[in-house]
Protein backbone atom coordinates (compact mmCIF):
# COMPACT_ATOMS: atom_id res chain seq x y z
CA UNK A 1 0.00 0.00 0.00
CA UNK A 2 1.70 3.27 -1.10
CA UNK A 3 1.34 5.54 1.67
CA UNK A 4 1.91 9.33 1.45
CA UNK A 5 2.56 11.17 5.52
CA UNK A 6 1.22 15.05 4.87
CA UNK A 7 1.73 17.26 7.60
CA UNK A 8 2.48 21.05 8.96
CA UNK A 9 4.82 21.17 11.91
CA UNK A 10 5.61 24.83 13.54
CA UNK A 11 7.57 24.23 15.99
CA UNK A 12 9.49 20.78 15.14
CA UNK A 13 6.85 18.12 17.13
CA UNK A 14 4.94 17.29 14.00
CA UNK A 15 7.78 16.94 11.86
CA UNK A 16 9.62 14.84 14.46
CA UNK A 17 6.80 12.72 14.33
CA UNK A 18 6.18 12.37 10.85
CA UNK A 19 9.48 11.55 10.41
CA UNK A 20 9.55 8.57 12.70
CA UNK A 21 5.86 6.98 10.87
CA UNK A 22 7.48 7.80 7.72
CA UNK A 23 10.36 5.57 8.40
CA UNK A 24 8.30 3.26 9.67
CA UNK A 25 6.02 2.69 6.88
CA UNK A 26 8.35 3.55 4.17
CA UNK A 27 5.87 6.63 3.48
CA UNK A 28 6.35 9.39 1.17
CA UNK A 29 7.02 12.56 3.54
CA UNK A 30 5.52 15.95 2.26
CA UNK A 31 5.81 18.75 5.03
CA UNK A 32 3.19 21.93 3.71
CA UNK A 33 4.26 25.42 4.06
CA UNK A 34 1.30 28.36 4.54
CA UNK A 35 2.96 31.37 2.08
CA UNK A 36 2.44 33.92 5.25
CA UNK A 37 4.45 31.68 8.39
CA UNK A 38 2.97 32.08 11.62
CA UNK A 39 4.75 33.36 14.40
CA UNK A 40 6.66 31.07 16.23
CA UNK A 41 6.90 32.41 19.97
CA UNK A 42 5.72 34.98 22.49
CA UNK A 43 2.33 36.21 22.48
CA UNK A 44 1.77 36.78 18.98
CA UNK A 45 2.15 32.70 18.13
CA UNK A 46 -1.17 31.83 20.48
CA UNK A 47 -3.03 34.95 19.10
CA UNK A 48 -2.31 34.90 15.57
CA UNK A 49 -2.46 30.65 15.53
CA UNK A 50 -5.12 30.29 17.82
CA UNK A 51 -7.56 33.20 15.98
CA UNK A 52 -6.27 31.56 12.77
CA UNK A 53 -7.68 28.27 14.01
CA UNK A 54 -10.84 28.67 15.91
CA UNK A 55 -11.72 31.15 12.25
CA UNK A 56 -11.20 27.85 10.46
CA UNK A 57 -8.84 30.22 8.23
CA UNK A 58 -7.34 28.24 5.28
CA UNK A 59 -4.16 29.81 4.45
CA UNK A 60 -2.64 30.28 1.08
CA UNK A 61 0.23 27.24 0.83
CA UNK A 62 3.32 27.53 -1.10
CA UNK A 63 3.74 25.41 -4.20
CA UNK A 64 3.65 21.86 -3.38
CA UNK A 65 3.94 18.55 -5.48
CA UNK A 66 0.67 16.05 -4.59
CA UNK A 67 -1.32 13.45 -6.49
CA UNK A 68 -3.46 11.60 -4.26
CA UNK A 69 -4.06 9.26 -7.03
CA UNK A 70 -0.69 8.05 -6.54
CA UNK A 71 -1.47 6.90 -2.90
CA UNK A 72 -3.87 4.38 -1.35
CA UNK A 73 -3.15 6.34 2.21
CA UNK A 74 -3.07 9.61 3.32
CA UNK A 75 -2.03 10.11 6.59
CA UNK A 76 -2.56 13.70 7.92
CA UNK A 77 -0.41 14.76 10.95
CA UNK A 78 -0.70 18.27 12.30
CA UNK A 79 -0.23 20.18 16.08
CA UNK A 80 -3.32 21.02 17.74
CA UNK A 81 -4.33 24.77 17.82
CA UNK A 82 -6.89 25.87 20.27
CA UNK A 83 -8.59 22.47 19.97
CA UNK A 84 -8.34 21.82 16.33
CA UNK A 85 -5.83 21.10 13.49
CA UNK A 86 -3.76 23.74 12.30
CA UNK A 87 -5.26 26.19 9.28
CA UNK A 88 -2.70 24.52 6.60
CA UNK A 89 -4.22 21.26 6.81
CA UNK A 90 -7.71 22.99 6.47
CA UNK A 91 -6.04 24.14 3.09
CA UNK A 92 -4.72 20.79 2.08
CA UNK A 93 -8.04 19.16 2.47
CA UNK A 94 -9.54 21.94 0.66
CA UNK A 95 -7.09 21.42 -2.20
CA UNK A 96 -6.97 17.83 -2.49
CA UNK A 97 -9.61 15.07 -3.04
CA UNK A 98 -8.96 12.36 -0.88
CA UNK A 99 -12.26 10.32 -1.57
CA UNK A 100 -11.92 6.60 -1.51
CA UNK A 101 -8.44 6.69 0.19
CA UNK A 102 -7.50 5.21 3.69
CA UNK A 103 -6.91 8.20 6.02
CA UNK A 104 -4.84 7.89 9.28
CA UNK A 105 -4.03 11.41 11.36
CA UNK A 106 -1.67 12.07 14.30
CA UNK A 107 -2.05 15.37 16.44
CA UNK A 108 1.21 16.43 18.48
CA UNK A 109 -0.22 18.64 21.36
CA UNK A 110 1.10 19.98 24.85
CA UNK A 111 -2.01 19.88 26.62
CA UNK A 112 -5.46 18.64 25.28
CA UNK A 113 -7.96 18.99 21.93
CA UNK A 114 -6.35 16.41 19.85
CA UNK A 115 -9.59 14.39 20.18
CA UNK A 116 -11.78 17.43 18.92
CA UNK A 117 -9.52 18.10 16.27
CA UNK A 118 -9.70 14.38 14.97
CA UNK A 119 -13.60 15.03 14.46
CA UNK A 120 -13.28 18.31 13.12
CA UNK A 121 -11.19 16.40 10.60
CA UNK A 122 -13.48 13.85 9.75
CA UNK A 123 -16.35 16.42 9.27
CA UNK A 124 -13.64 18.51 6.54
CA UNK A 125 -13.03 15.24 4.76
CA UNK A 126 -16.61 13.99 4.88
CA UNK A 127 -15.71 10.65 6.54
CA UNK A 128 -17.06 8.90 9.68
CA UNK A 129 -13.95 7.32 10.60
CA UNK A 130 -10.01 7.61 10.48
CA UNK A 131 -8.61 4.52 9.47
CA UNK A 132 -5.98 5.45 12.80
CA UNK A 133 -5.47 8.39 15.23
CA UNK A 134 -2.09 8.83 16.97
CA UNK A 135 -1.85 11.78 19.69
CA UNK A 136 1.93 12.86 21.01
CA UNK A 137 2.61 15.04 23.82
CA UNK A 138 5.57 17.59 22.48
CA UNK A 139 7.48 14.19 20.61
CA UNK A 140 10.10 16.22 19.77
CA UNK A 141 10.51 18.41 23.37
CA UNK A 142 9.94 15.92 25.75
CA UNK A 143 10.86 12.82 24.10
CA UNK A 144 9.50 9.09 26.21
CA UNK A 145 8.74 5.63 26.47
CA UNK A 146 4.70 6.52 25.70
CA UNK A 147 4.70 8.73 22.83
CA UNK A 148 7.24 6.21 21.21
CA UNK A 149 5.21 3.01 21.80
CA UNK A 150 2.13 5.19 21.05
CA UNK A 151 4.02 5.16 17.19
CA UNK A 152 4.81 1.89 17.56
CA UNK A 153 0.91 1.07 17.86
CA UNK A 154 0.19 3.38 15.42
CA UNK A 155 2.36 1.76 12.57
CA UNK A 156 1.07 -1.54 13.21
CA UNK A 157 -2.63 -0.47 13.18
CA UNK A 158 -1.58 0.45 9.70
CA UNK A 159 0.79 -2.02 8.92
Amino acid sequence: MKTAIVYYSLEGNTEFAAREIGTALGATILRIHPKKEYPSSGFRKFLWGGKSAVMSEAPALEPYEFNAAEYDRVIIGFPVWAGTFAPPIRTFVQENDLAGKQVAAFACQSGNGAQKAFAVLKKCLGIEALEAELILIDPKEKPSDENEQAVRAFCDQLD
